[in-house]
């Protein structure tokens, strides 16, 4: 866990005392002596604030909202020489974690500080523990599944480049998301960037950070996203998307660990995990010389395929029950349950969303029916539609010969099904003359 404090104080020499103190003790220390210079120093990073109330240029007390606004789970604690039980009621109502008196006891100091850094680090643990649970339960436990699972578990530890491929929707970033939180990067930065979702002309800026004036707009320096993750994981979505201009910045990163800001010189490292997904085939793109191939082979270290849910039978209902209690919960309502016609027809279905349409479907599912139990009447009007299972036709020990003739029959069957009964709207949808079909009929065994 980060460590990060900024100590607000007007007093030279208690900024320094606790400087030094702190610094002892494990703390990366900031200091400000007004709140002017604090206000340009808050950071999603800075986990700990030590703000005297007195300040040259403002009430220490007021600039809590501040510190909220921008870092909501900070540690707070207000330093005062003219304490009073009616400021420090003030303080603690405005939103600091705890108030000390000066002039400050060394011991106390630390000692709160210390129970602070307990309680921050069992949060994390447990959120981490939630993220990790989350990301098993939203998978799937499909054999397919169980084995991505197992590689997971295999590199996380280390520092392994990971390429996730699949179709969209299938859950390639919350095995990224698995990889981080299960390796010993898990308390450092975790950035995502889906490089589809950038223009190509700022890109480059949204990656590697741009100084002022950069381009149009560049108001000012700001980092890119490699160097946010200093240090943690950098999930790269839809590199199949990036260009080849971007894929070369892109590859210098991943060989020498370090870069430029857009319309800057100054070189700046880096020590960033990669993860990267896409739903296009590399390899083709590589080929046809839309993807370079020494990038491919960086990236390439340790593959992972997600399959679409359509081949995860058993994964389709598992989600499908667990989207159902997960809704039910946030919607107030009691757990639904589906009938048996409902899971069947989920089953067949060919889910070219995969696990994201599926959860968009349980989640209106269970704000629209009102029953307790989902039934084929309550699914949206493009699950109507009769589809057909191929694999109805298959049993063991068969012939190719009994296996073909019985899925025509299943097919035939289908289509007539489909247009109630009429031989000549069956005969079209099957692409065959009409006397063709009634020969075949009777071949069959099926009565018209």
């Amino acid at each position: 866990m980060n460590k990060n404090i900024l100590i607000i104080d007007d007093e030279k020499n208690i900024l320094k005392s606790l400087d030094m103190i702190l610094s002892a003790e494990g703390f990366t220390v900031s200091k400000a002596g007004n709140l002017k210079d604090a206000k340009t120093q808050i950071t999603d990073n800075t986990n700990f604030f030590l703000v005297d109330v007195m300040l040259p240029d403002g009430d220490g007390i007021e600039f809590i909202k501040d510190i909220r606004l921008k870092n909501p789970s900070a540690i707070i604690i207000m330093i005062s020489g003219h304490a009073s039980i009616k400021m420090a009621i003030e303080a603690t109502r405005n939103g600091a974690d705890d108030f000390l008196e000066k002039p400050l006891s060394k011991e106390k100091l630390l000692i709160t500080l210390n129970n602070f850094v307990k309680r921050l680090a069992l949060e994390e643990k447990y959120a981490n523990l939630e993220k990790t649970k989350m990301g098993f339960e939203f998978i799937g436990k499909s054999p397919a599944m169980m084995e991505i699972i197992k590689t997971v578990d295999k590199i996380a530890p280390t520092n392994s480049k990971v390429l996730i491929s699949g179709e969209s929707g299938t859950g390639k970033e919350i095995i990224a998301s698995l990889i981080h939180f299960k390796s010993e990067r898990k308390n450092k930065p975790y950035i995502k960037i889906n490089c589809a979702a950038i223009p190509e002309e700022l890109i480059e800026a949204e990656l590697f950070g741009a100084e002022k004036g950069a381009y149009t707009g560049a108001t000012e320096q700001r980092d890119g996203k490699f160097q946010q993750a200093n240090g943690g994981s950098l999930f790269l979505d839809e590199i199949g998307d990036m260009s080849l201009k971007t894929q070369t910045k892109v590859l210098r990163v991943l060989q020498e660990g370090e870069f430029e800001r857009v319309g800057g010189n100054e070189v700046i490292k880096t020590d960033v995990r990669v993860f990267a997904a896409t739903n296009k085939d590399l390899q083709q793109m590589v080929k046809e010389g839309s993807f370079r191939e020494d990038l491919y082979f960086r990236l390439h270290v340790v593959p992972i395929h997600l399959p679409p849910l359509r081949e995860r039978g058993d994964d389709i209902v598992f989600l499908a029950e667990y989207f159902l209690q997960m809704f039910s919960h946030e919607n107030n309502k009691k757990s639904l349950s589906m009938s048996e016609a409902v899971i069947k027809k989920l089953k067949t279905s060919n889910w070219p969303g995969n696990i994201r349409e599926l959860k968009n479907l349980i989640e209106r599912l269970v704000i629209m029916t009102d029953s307790p139990v989902i039934e084929l009447k309550d699914l949206p009007a493009e699950f109507s539609t009769p589809q057909f299972d191929v694999t109805s036709a298959f049993e063991k020990n068969q012939s190719l010969r009994d296996v073909r003739d019985k899925t025509e029959l299943e097919y035939i069957k289908f289509c007539l099904d489909n247009v109630n009964g009429n031989i000549a709207k069956a005969a079209e949808l099957l692409q065959v003359d009409r006397t063709y079909l009634y020969k075949k009929l009777k071949k069959l065994g099926i009565e018209t």
